[in-house]
């Protein structure tokens, strides 16, 4: 369900195609990334990471120009600079980083955020806008799991692996809220700061696609 390699090398050289006549310092940077693959911008943050000594999950100027160069991101200087001064609203000095990847981060189109929406509904069996393993029985098998077949894993742990998936890296609690699930679908929450993904949705091009590909994965 994280999209097919194929779609994923599509998106790239779509990405390349649009940084040609791309003026725009956000559009331009996000394509950048995004002409990687799916998980460019994953990269982008990972690089940004390593400066981080002491988490406070900002970025002075300095510590912005330098993560752009080091992850080879081809932008000028005086661009780079307008770009940090437009998430520094507040002329600190310092951005936010939460924010700014989360701005990166493509968005998802209604269409698509309707088929995702249906997809949860659907394996929240209770009704009560969370899926736990209970909600899983009739509705997700666990037969066809590798480890179940060879008896390594019960029907409850291929459960909870699966609920795992969807669930905050920093709260697996076994519950996946709404919330979580469209965030593996589309990007981020502040929990996952340095987990950063760009989203199933990202790799792959056509809302068309995306929808076909859901409808498919949940047999919706």
């Amino acid at each position: 369900m994280a999209g097919t390699s194929r779609h994923d090398r599509e998106m790239a050289i779509d990405a390349k195609k649009k940084l040609v006549d791309c003026s725009d310092p956000i559009e331009r940077l996000r394509l950048q990334c995004l002409s990687r693959g799916s998980a460019g911008i994953k990269g982008l943050g990972r690089t940004f990471r390593i400066m981080d000594d002491d988490n406070s999950r900002t970025l002075d100027m300095k510590e912005f120009l330098k993560g752009l160069n080091d992850y080879g991101v081809l932008i000028e200087k005086e661009e780079a600079m307008k770009l940090f001064q437009l998430f520094d609203r507040d002329g600190s000095g310092l951005i936010d980083f939460d924010e700014f990847l989360s701005t990166l981060r493509p968005p998802m189109s209604i269409a698509r955020k309707e088929v995702v929406l249906q997809a949860f509904k659907k394996l929240d069996k209770t009704g009560d806008g969370v899926i736990t393993v209970e909600d899983l029985r009739g509705v997700y098998s666990a037969k066809n799991h590798p480890k179940y077949q060879n008896g390594e894993w019960s029907e409850e742990q291929v459960f909870r692996k699966f609920l795992d998936s969807f669930d905050s890296p920093d709260d697996k609690d076994g519950k996946v809220t709404k919330e979580e699930f469209m965030n593996y679908y589309s990007g981020v929450t502040k929990d996952e700061f340095w987990n950063y993904y760009s989203g199933v949705s990202a790799s792959i091009d056509s809302d068309v696609y995306f929808i076909l590909m859901m409808k498919n994965a949940w047999r919706l």
